[in-house]
């Protein structure tokens, strides 16, 4: 693609300013492990929850939610949840207040404080290393295939796809070696303002040059609906028959039973609590348990530029993409849609904008994954099992050597991977069923242990990895049950056929953690020795309060849909919702969450 100097200068300022903000940070950054992983824990929650949001609003994904949009229309919204996104609901309402009270600086770290310092304990810090290294690399891997395709598209030099995702991960992986956490930060907010304007003018753009009349043209019915039934009954066949094709292959015909398999699956992950990713890495940075609530409220909130994208992306794509789709039959390539459009309809300026904010996209989620991978391999085995005695400054240089090791791994397997849809696939289905079981056990069962935490996380993991050299990668979602019931039966048989953990250590947890759930013995223990001891927490209270928390995101992300399709009665049924929900949350949630 041949772009004007003004795109290409506004591109070229972005990437030498990034890189810039990295020399600047540097000093900051260096101060100690805590101040490059966490940023001190000194940045307002607000700032960290624009920062997370940021990390979320990644080409590949976006790339992939604009597909969706275009062949399933408004149940195309439902399908974040395969992630599931409203993992984020749970975090608000009680799981990051839990995590947060821990005070430790990563999610391997956290086990110590539930499992004591036995051999199950190590055993668990172990498991809980390997997996978030293995879901790290999976990131990079799919943030790889999505940089790749996409600078291959826009950018004016006539380079392979590969050759532009090393070129600028290499840029974002040294801008993050030299903040660390305060680059990620202050570069993600910077980021997170260019894409809030990309999507403005995008959502713009669709408005003016898409009608009512000229959408409906180009649509099947149902595509304008959010309800489904038990198929999903989408024909295609007589608009693009190729999308016909795609819904056959991405194994959502029958989407009554994708979406109670994304809710079931989706709740439990959600239970489960952050994966030990970028994502925890936020929780762990905010300045106490009640604003690491805030901070993932905040994140629901922040997403809703995204969806303006998203929708303005689609909508073009139905209207002046489709007779391209056609032309190319059976071999129709949905993840060039986005490329598409971009070239074809932003003007001069707003190209160049457009194109450096998905890029600021893009390195947002990559540099918030490279960091956090980093913080594990330094805190957890470097500092633990090779020089425990480390000054920060070795360490901090150290974390240098890790981003990098991090990066080259996930580019050497990032070139091997299908597509992003595969890539996609594997990580939300084949590798959360091995972390799901083990990671809810954790919070709300007194008897689950180390040695059963290992087995659980081991046994799934195993299972998953197994599983995705066999099963074709449509067939993800379905095996979900198969890794996660594996997890199970590892973990309770791990727990029952070991002794407790220590009754201080979990004392201990108890009494900092304030869980629900099945805490009997350590509960009654905890009350002798301290009978005015109050957890504070109810069951019934958080579940009721995501219950209204999932319909109140569910309402930000379809509201600017209804936006860009007009469809104004349905944008204000969302709204009122949304009011409705909000109010809830401000009296059941808000006004009730406790200072630590």
């Amino acid at each position: 693609m041949k772009l004007h100097f003004v795109d290409i200068s506004i591109i070229v300022v972005y990437l030498v300013g990034v890189v810039f903000m990295g020399f600047w940070l540097r000093r900051r950054a260096g101060e100690g492990l805590a101040a490059y992983f966490l940023g001190g824990r000194s940045i307002p929650w607000y700032v960290l929850g624009v920062s997370n949001a940021s990390s979320m609003f990644d080409i590949t994904g976006t790339m992939w939610l604009v597909t969706m949009l275009f062949v399933y229309g408004l149940k195309g919204t439902w399908l974040p949840w395969l992630w599931p996104t409203f993992n984020q609901i749970f975090l608000m309402v009680y799981l990051a207040i839990w995590i947060r009270r821990s005070g430790v600086v990563t999610g391997a770290e956290w086990i110590g404080t539930r499992f004591g310092k036995g051999r199950g304990a190590e055993l668990s810090r172990i498991a809980i290393v390997v997996f978030a290294l293995i879901s790290v690399i999976s990131f990079l891997i799919y943030a790889y295939q999505g940089v790749g395709r996409f600078a291959a598209a826009f950018l004016p030099w006539d380079w392979e796809p590969g050759t532009y995702a090393l070129v600028l991960m290499s840029i974002t992986t040294f801008y993050v070696i030299l903040g660390g956490m305060y680059s990620v930060v202050i570069t993600d907010v910077f980021q997170f303002v260019m894409l809030t304007i990309a999507s403005i003018f995008i959502g713009i753009i669709a408005m003016n040059l898409v009608a009512p009349d000229a959408l409906n043209a180009v649509i099947p019915a149902g595509w304008k609906d959010l309800s489904f039934g038990a198929r999903l009954d989408l024909d295609w066949s007589n608009l693009i028959p190729s999308v016909t094709d795609k819904i056959s292959t991405d194994g959502y015909s029958f989407f009554s039973i994708v979406w109670m398999m994304m809710l079931f699956k989706g709740i439990l992950t959600s239970m489960a609590g952050t994966a030990p990713n970028y994502d925890m890495q936020r929780v762990l940075a905010t300045r106490s348990p009640k604003e690491s609530a805030w901070m993932s409220g905040m994140v629901s909130a922040a997403l809703i530029p995204r969806w303006l994208m998203i929708g303005g992306l689609a909508v073009l794509g139905l209207v002046f993409y489709s007779d391209e789709l056609i032309a190319m039959q059976g071999g129709a390539d949905f993840e060039n849609l986005m490329p598409y459009i971009i070239r074809e309809f932003i003007p001069i300026g707003v190209t160049g904008l457009v194109i450096a904010g998905l890029l600021a996209a893009y390195m947002s989620t990559f540099d918030s994954t490279v960091n956090a991978g980093a913080a594990y391999l330094i805190n957890d085995i470097y500092k633990r099992y090779i020089k425990p005695d480390a000054s920060d400054k070795e360490s901090v240089w150290m974390s240098y050597a890790a981003s990098i090791l991090i990066v080259i791994v996930g580019v050497v397997l990032g070139a091997r991977a299908e597509s992003i849809h595969s890539a996609m696939g594997w990580i939300v289905t084949g590798l959360w069923g091995g972390f799901t079981i083990p990671n809810v056990l954790k919070w709300h069962w007194w008897r689950f242990n180390g040695y059963g935490y290992f087995w659980g996380m081991v046994s799934g993991i195993a299972t998953a990895m197994v599983l995705a050299q066999i099963v074709p990668a449509t067939d993800y979602l379905y095996y979900f049950p198969v890794t996660m019931g594996m997890g199970a039966v590892a973990s309770i048989l791990g727990s029952l056929l070991t002794a407790p953990d220590e009754m201080d250590d979990l004392k201990a947890f108890y009494k900092n953690v304030r869980p629900w759930g099945f805490w009997g013995p350590v509960a009654e223990a905890v009350l002798e020795d301290d009978p005015n001891f109050q957890s504070g927490a109810s069951a019934g209270r958080d579940l009721l309060n995501v219950a209204v928390g999932i319909v109140w995101q569910t309402t930000l992300v379809v509201a600017p849909v209804f936006l860009i399709i007009r469809e104004w009665y349905s944008m204000a049924t969302a709204l009122a919702i949304a009011l409705i929900t909000s109010y809830i949350l401000k009296k059941n949630w808000f006004d009730k969450l406790q200072n630590d």
